[in-house]
């Protein structure tokens, strides 16, 4: 999947600079102002940031602080792009939830090395939280709203674990938004669409389960609301690269050492 980045620069000449550093590697979106940033992050995946501070209107500060107060936006990672050079100006984006800051005029090596560094980050702990059975939802959490987000979401996919079919459209009810506002979020968030972030939470829970030693498998796929032992089996295997038998394989091991 190629990453997307928005650009925020009321300047064109440097709208276009940044595009073509940026446009050969990741899928660039541009914007004058903060209101035309707005209308982008509410149709597109965006990954990362890219906003400059001396703006007319909404500010790079002002902005930031904006995206990082918003349950819809807040997990995005942003880097303000400033001619200023003092140290208030630096705690100044920090403080408003700046995750990187780069001083103009830039070097596009370093811009280029923050980005990779900051998606590379992210995507780590995607495929951390994704493939390692015993991590739940707020492992992916960047700040403290994100905590509260996926705590209610992992809650609500544990109260409803047996329903195979989970709606969509109700889960993102639940959690207050509408349904591609919430596509939009858990996929920039997790990169997996909401119905792959349920499965494998719903795996997740299987495998606490198995290392209970309470229960069969077929027990433990009923409880998950999988009514077939085969697409359990394929799909446990799917999420963390081994059979059911081979993870409880694993555990009595580990047991002995």
């Amino acid at each position: 999947m190629t990453e997307s980045i928005l650009i925020i620069d009321d300047n064109e000449d440097i709208l276009e600079v940044l595009s073509d550093v940026l446009g050969e590697t990741y899928k660039v979106h541009l914007a004058l102002n903060g209101e035309d940033a707005q209308n982008i992050l509410d149709t597109e995946i965006i990954n990362l940031i890219v906003s400059d501070v001396m703006m007319p209107g909404i500010d790079g500060f002002e902005f930031c602080r904006m995206i990082k107060s918003n349950v819809e936006y807040c997990h995005i990672p942003i880097i303000l792009l400033t001619s200023k050079n003092t140290y208030q100006s630096h705690i100044e984006g920090l403080e408003v939830g700046a995750d990187a800051y780069v001083q103009k005029p830039f070097s596009a090596e370093l811009l280029l090395v923050q980005i990779a560094n900051l998606l590379k980050n992210r995507l780590t702990i995607k495929v951390h939280f994704e493939h390692s059975p015993f991590e739940d939802m707020q492992v992916m959490a960047h700040s403290k709203t994100d905590e509260i987000f996926l705590k209610k979401l992992d809650e609500y996919v544990h109260r409803n674990i047996k329903d195979r079919n989970m709606d969509i459209d109700k889960v993102a009810g639940h959690m207050n938004m509408s349904r591609p506002t919430f596509y939009r979020k858990i996929k920039s968030l997790s990169s997996l669409s909401p119905k792959e972030l349920i499965d494998v939470t719903r795996f997740k829970i299987a495998a606490r389960l198995i290392a209970q030693n309470e229960y069969t498998l077929y027990q433990v796929s009923k409880m998950i609301g999988y009514s077939t032992q085969s697409l359990f089996n394929r799909n446990f295997q799917k999420y963390f690269n081994v059979t059911p038998m081979e993870y409880i394989n694993s555990l009595h091991k580990k047991a002995q050492k």
